[in-house]
């Protein structure tokens, strides 16, 4: 039986958009941010849709930056270009029915150098 490669690699490195963003919600800066994303991104948090710059901003200046919101990144996986980062968050955000280490995991698609998409993830284990 022959097995197909994998399409995930594990990776050391963030592509440098992806570790800006990361190091700019760490410094709790808004503009830095926000200056990440394409002008036309999207993030899906939470299953919710914040479509353009405008409410990306604001969405992040208020849960992010407003609650103080850390990632402390675990794993990087390159999958087929799209970078997926699993990291543990931390903040002031409100912590009920949430397991005292919350890792997430955020699937970042980077086109240009810019964020185009960011879906943020509380993923359950899988039985497969």
């Amino acid at each position: 039986m022959s097995s197909q490669p994998s399409p995930l690699k594990i990776v050391n490195d963030l592509p440098q958009v992806v570790a800006e963003h990361i190091d700019a919600v760490n410094a709790f800066d808004t503009d830095r941010i926000v200056a990440t994303f394409a002008p036309d991104a999207y993030v899906n948090d939470n299953r919710r849709e914040i479509w353009g710059l405008g409410a990306i901003r604001a969405f992040m200046d208020k849960e992010f930056v407003g609650d103080r919101v850390t990632m402390e990144v675990l794993e990087i996986i390159d999958h087929h270009g799209d970078i997926i980062v699993r990291a543990r968050y931390d903040g002031t955000y409100d912590k009920t029915n949430l397991p005292d280490e919350l890792i997430l995991t955020s699937y970042f698609a980077v086109r240009d150098g810019r964020i185009v998409s960011l879906t943020v993830i509380f993923n359950q284990p899988s039985p497969y």
